[in-house]
């Protein structure tokens, strides 16, 4: 039986993200699911139609929706998540619910201090108004371009931005925003399980939303527990590095690490 491997977007990003990895993974011998968030319309055009559905959704919300899809899978499946997908894997890995995770470029999880202004920048669109915590934020062309394809082309940023993106709830980064004074925050991740299933941090060097110093500290997080724990930087990609021209590299490089873990 081939074993499950589940995507999971970050803010501002469908699920059909991931379809050219989807393909990718079926030919390895995977066997691919890449659900939505709570609210997500099937298709792009239809998550943009109907914003509400998507607002005020929080990480407890998502990591409950991912539990409950987990659960129908017929075996325990390796997580690859981006950006807010990426914080949501690590804490379905830290519950014992996956073999493996894999979190690109991941938004910061409770105890990471550092914050840099680049990302107070990138996030400014949802933190401008207090009350988008309880809404749909969507992004302009100028601002998806800062947060997302700084790396690319402004050509190809605009063509990320029209096929891929749709409104994000705001409640997830006010929620990670105030993890290190919430003793009880839903950004907070078991990093000191010791029987979990390995972990790989990827990191992009110009990444403006997640900088690789926060991946960093986010590494340090997990030094009290001894299960397999590793990071890989792309000194040269920024935060789109799943969706832009280059993602088959960032694809062939989880490939190549799940393969030396054996799985």
């Amino acid at each position: 039986m081939a074993t499950p491997v589940l995507f999971i977007h970050g803010l501002w990003l469908h699920a059909s993200s991931w379809d050219p990895w989807v393909q990718v993974f079926r030919d390895a011998g995977y066997e691919p699911h890449v659900p939505g968030w709570p609210g997500d319309g099937d298709t792009v055009e239809a998550s943009r139609a109907n914003p509400d559905a998507i607002a005020d959704h929080g990480i407890d919300d998502v990591v409950t929706h991912f539990a409950g899809i987990i659960e129908q899978l017929p075996s325990a499946p390796i997580l690859i998540g981006h950006s807010f997908g990426g914080m949501i894997a690590q804490k379905l890995l830290g519950q014992d619910r996956a073999l493996a995770a894999i979190a690109i470029d991941a938004a910061q999880i409770k105890g990471v201090l550092p914050l840099p202004l680049s990302a107070l920048r990138a996030t400014l669109p949802v933190f401008k108004n207090p009350a988008n915590r309880h809404r749909a934020v969507s992004l302009t062309a100028e601002q998806f371009r800062y947060a997302f394809a700084n790396a690319v082309s402004e050509e190809e940023s605009d063509e990320l931005f029209q096929r891929w993106t749709i409104p994000a709830p705001g409640r997830p980064l006010f929620e990670a925003a105030a993890a290190n004074f919430n003793p009880h925050s839903p950004a907070e991740v078991a990093t000191d399980n010791q029987t979990r299933g390995p972990l790989l941090l990827i990191a992009s060097g110009k990444d403006h939303t997640v900088p690789e110093t926060v991946t960093r500290a986010t590494l340090k997080q997990y030094r009290h527990s001894d299960a397999v724990t590793d990071i890989k930087t792309f000194p040269d990609r920024a935060h789109s590095l799943t969706i832009d021209s280059g993602w088959r590299e960032v694809a062939d490089t989880c490939l190549s690490w799940l393969k030396e873990q054996s799985l």
